[in-house]
Protein backbone atom coordinates (compact mmCIF):
# COMPACT_ATOMS: atom_id res chain seq x y z
CA UNK A 1 0.00 0.00 0.00
CA UNK A 2 1.44 3.33 -0.93
CA UNK A 3 0.96 6.40 0.88
CA UNK A 4 2.43 9.34 3.34
CA UNK A 5 5.02 7.38 5.70
CA UNK A 6 4.29 8.97 8.79
CA UNK A 7 6.98 9.32 12.14
CA UNK A 8 8.13 6.70 13.40
CA UNK A 9 6.21 5.81 16.49
CA UNK A 10 6.69 1.76 16.36
CA UNK A 11 10.04 1.54 17.74
CA UNK A 12 11.34 -2.21 18.19
CA UNK A 13 14.43 -3.49 19.22
CA UNK A 14 17.25 -5.35 17.33
CA UNK A 15 16.19 -8.81 18.13
CA UNK A 16 13.15 -8.03 15.98
CA UNK A 17 13.48 -6.91 13.19
CA UNK A 18 14.44 -9.44 11.04
CA UNK A 19 11.53 -11.61 11.89
CA UNK A 20 9.51 -8.09 10.96
CA UNK A 21 11.21 -7.87 7.79
CA UNK A 22 10.91 -12.03 6.59
CA UNK A 23 7.52 -11.94 7.96
CA UNK A 24 7.78 -14.21 11.37
CA UNK A 25 6.98 -11.14 13.75
CA UNK A 26 3.62 -9.78 12.92
CA UNK A 27 2.24 -8.62 15.75
CA UNK A 28 3.42 -6.12 18.64
CA UNK A 29 2.15 -5.35 22.16
CA UNK A 30 1.72 -1.98 23.43
CA UNK A 31 0.74 -0.65 27.06
CA UNK A 32 -0.17 3.29 25.23
CA UNK A 33 -2.82 4.82 27.47
CA UNK A 34 -4.48 5.84 24.18
CA UNK A 35 -3.38 4.49 20.39
CA UNK A 36 -0.66 6.13 18.43
CA UNK A 37 -1.10 3.97 15.43
CA UNK A 38 -3.98 3.80 13.08
CA UNK A 39 -5.04 1.19 10.39
CA UNK A 40 -3.64 1.70 7.46
CA UNK A 41 -1.15 4.33 8.38
CA UNK A 42 3.21 3.79 7.35
CA UNK A 43 5.63 3.74 9.76
CA UNK A 44 8.96 3.73 9.98
CA UNK A 45 11.32 1.49 11.91
CA UNK A 46 14.76 2.62 11.32
CA UNK A 47 16.70 1.02 10.15
CA UNK A 48 14.61 -2.16 8.57
CA UNK A 49 11.76 0.20 6.39
CA UNK A 50 8.66 1.21 7.32
CA UNK A 51 5.21 -1.08 8.52
CA UNK A 52 1.98 -0.99 7.61
CA UNK A 53 -0.79 -1.10 10.35
CA UNK A 54 -3.55 -3.81 9.55
CA UNK A 55 -5.23 -3.61 12.88
CA UNK A 56 -5.42 -2.01 16.07
CA UNK A 57 -7.39 -4.12 18.85
CA UNK A 58 -7.13 -3.04 22.41
CA UNK A 59 -8.02 -6.15 24.39
CA UNK A 60 -7.33 -7.49 27.88
CA UNK A 61 -4.28 -9.35 28.91
CA UNK A 62 -5.30 -12.53 29.66
CA UNK A 63 -6.78 -12.49 25.78
CA UNK A 64 -2.95 -12.71 24.31
CA UNK A 65 -2.44 -16.37 23.33
CA UNK A 66 0.69 -18.18 23.46
CA UNK A 67 0.17 -18.25 19.37
CA UNK A 68 0.18 -14.61 19.49
CA UNK A 69 3.07 -14.32 21.38
CA UNK A 70 5.12 -15.96 19.27
CA UNK A 71 3.48 -14.15 15.90
CA UNK A 72 4.90 -11.21 18.37
CA UNK A 73 8.82 -12.42 18.42
CA UNK A 74 9.35 -14.45 21.72
CA UNK A 75 9.32 -17.83 22.51
CA UNK A 76 6.16 -17.79 24.65
CA UNK A 77 3.56 -16.08 26.29
CA UNK A 78 5.00 -15.90 29.55
CA UNK A 79 8.47 -14.35 27.84
CA UNK A 80 6.43 -11.44 26.46
CA UNK A 81 4.88 -10.64 29.76
CA UNK A 82 8.86 -10.06 31.34
CA UNK A 83 9.37 -8.15 28.55
CA UNK A 84 6.55 -5.92 29.21
CA UNK A 85 6.67 -5.68 33.05
CA UNK A 86 9.96 -3.19 33.17
CA UNK A 87 7.42 -0.46 31.14
CA UNK A 88 4.33 -0.95 32.36
CA UNK A 89 3.60 1.89 35.22
CA UNK A 90 1.43 -0.36 37.40
CA UNK A 91 1.65 -4.03 37.95
CA UNK A 92 0.73 -6.50 35.16
CA UNK A 93 -2.79 -8.25 36.24
CA UNK A 94 -5.02 -10.16 33.90
CA UNK A 95 -7.36 -7.47 33.33
CA UNK A 96 -4.44 -5.48 32.29
CA UNK A 97 -5.67 -3.80 29.09
CA UNK A 98 -2.99 -4.08 25.65
CA UNK A 99 -2.82 -2.45 22.79
CA UNK A 100 -2.79 -5.43 20.51
CA UNK A 101 -1.16 -4.17 16.88
CA UNK A 102 -0.90 -6.48 13.52
CA UNK A 103 1.02 -5.27 10.70
CA UNK A 104 3.66 -6.01 8.36
CA UNK A 105 6.73 -4.78 6.49
CA UNK A 106 5.93 -2.34 3.77
CA UNK A 107 9.43 -2.17 1.96
CA UNK A 108 12.69 -0.23 2.71
CA UNK A 109 10.86 3.25 2.52
CA UNK A 110 12.98 6.13 1.23
CA UNK A 111 15.10 7.53 3.91
CA UNK A 112 16.16 4.17 5.11
CA UNK A 113 17.39 2.86 1.89
CA UNK A 114 19.55 6.49 1.96
CA UNK A 115 20.77 5.05 5.49
CA UNK A 116 21.60 1.92 4.27
CA UNK A 117 23.28 2.86 1.20
CA UNK A 118 27.15 3.36 1.46
CA UNK A 119 27.94 4.25 -2.38
CA UNK A 120 29.03 7.98 -2.12
CA UNK A 121 30.46 10.29 -4.32
CA UNK A 122 32.71 13.49 -4.34
CA UNK A 123 29.48 15.31 -5.32
CA UNK A 124 27.94 13.57 -2.81
CA UNK A 125 30.40 14.01 -0.25
CA UNK A 126 30.42 17.74 -1.45
CA UNK A 127 26.88 18.83 -0.74
CA UNK A 128 26.48 17.35 2.65
CA UNK A 129 29.42 19.18 3.56
CA UNK A 130 27.64 22.66 2.24
CA UNK A 131 24.59 21.10 4.01
CA UNK A 132 25.40 20.82 7.01
CA UNK A 133 28.32 23.92 7.03
CA UNK A 134 25.13 25.93 6.67
CA UNK A 135 23.08 24.51 9.32
CA UNK A 136 26.01 25.07 12.18
CA UNK A 137 26.09 28.70 11.35
CA UNK A 138 27.01 30.53 14.26
CA UNK A 139 26.73 27.76 16.86
CA UNK A 140 28.16 24.56 15.20
CA UNK A 141 26.34 20.98 16.14
CA UNK A 142 26.97 18.94 13.98
CA UNK A 143 30.25 17.18 14.45
CA UNK A 144 29.40 17.25 18.27
CA UNK A 145 26.58 15.64 17.81
CA UNK A 146 28.35 12.84 15.18
CA UNK A 147 30.61 12.25 17.93
CA UNK A 148 28.53 12.06 21.01
CA UNK A 149 26.66 9.31 19.25
CA UNK A 150 29.06 7.46 17.86
CA UNK A 151 31.19 7.26 21.13
CA UNK A 152 27.48 6.74 23.16
CA UNK A 153 25.39 4.49 20.86
CA UNK A 154 21.83 3.65 21.73
CA UNK A 155 21.72 5.85 24.79
CA UNK A 156 18.58 7.79 25.25
CA UNK A 157 18.64 11.39 23.95
CA UNK A 158 17.76 13.28 27.68
CA UNK A 159 21.09 11.59 28.78
CA UNK A 160 23.06 12.75 25.49
CA UNK A 161 21.60 16.15 25.20
CA UNK A 162 22.79 16.65 29.18
CA UNK A 163 26.26 15.23 28.22
CA UNK A 164 26.25 18.78 25.85
CA UNK A 165 24.40 20.67 28.13
CA UNK A 166 21.43 20.93 25.93
CA UNK A 167 17.76 20.70 26.17
CA UNK A 168 16.73 17.09 25.11
CA UNK A 169 13.76 18.29 22.39
CA UNK A 170 15.94 20.82 20.38
CA UNK A 171 18.68 18.20 20.72
CA UNK A 172 16.04 15.62 19.18
CA UNK A 173 15.06 18.10 16.32
CA UNK A 174 19.01 18.45 15.26
CA UNK A 175 19.26 14.83 15.63
CA UNK A 176 16.12 14.48 13.25
CA UNK A 177 17.49 16.88 10.31
CA UNK A 178 20.72 14.72 10.16
CA UNK A 179 18.11 11.42 10.19
CA UNK A 180 16.27 13.10 7.12
CA UNK A 181 19.65 12.79 4.99
CA UNK A 182 20.04 9.53 5.93
CA UNK A 183 23.28 10.15 8.26
CA UNK A 184 21.69 8.94 11.70
CA UNK A 185 19.47 6.29 12.44
CA UNK A 186 17.04 5.74 15.20
CA UNK A 187 16.40 3.18 17.86
CA UNK A 188 14.06 2.17 20.78
CA UNK A 189 16.36 3.96 22.95
CA UNK A 190 18.65 6.32 21.22
CA UNK A 191 20.72 6.72 17.61
CA UNK A 192 23.54 5.31 15.60
CA UNK A 193 25.38 6.80 12.96
CA UNK A 194 24.08 4.80 9.63
CA UNK A 195 26.41 3.27 7.02
CA UNK A 196 25.84 6.10 5.06
CA UNK A 197 26.60 8.91 8.11
CA UNK A 198 29.97 6.23 8.70
CA UNK A 199 31.04 6.59 4.99
CA UNK A 200 30.66 10.30 5.05
CA UNK A 201 32.18 10.91 8.45
CA UNK A 202 35.06 8.77 6.94
CA UNK A 203 35.48 11.03 3.31
CA UNK A 204 34.33 14.14 4.74
CA UNK A 205 37.04 16.89 5.44
CA UNK A 206 35.19 18.92 7.45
Amino acid sequence: MAGVIRTAVLLFQKRFQAGIVDGAVRLTFRLWDKPHVKVGGRYRVHPIGVVEVDAVELVKLKDISEADAKAGGFVSRAEMIDYMKPVAKKPLRATTRVFRVAFHHGGDGDRVTIALDENMSAEDVAALDARLTKWDGKKPWTKQTFALIAKHPRVAASQLAAKVGRETEPFKIDVRKLKKLGLTQSFEVGYEISPRGKKYLELSKR
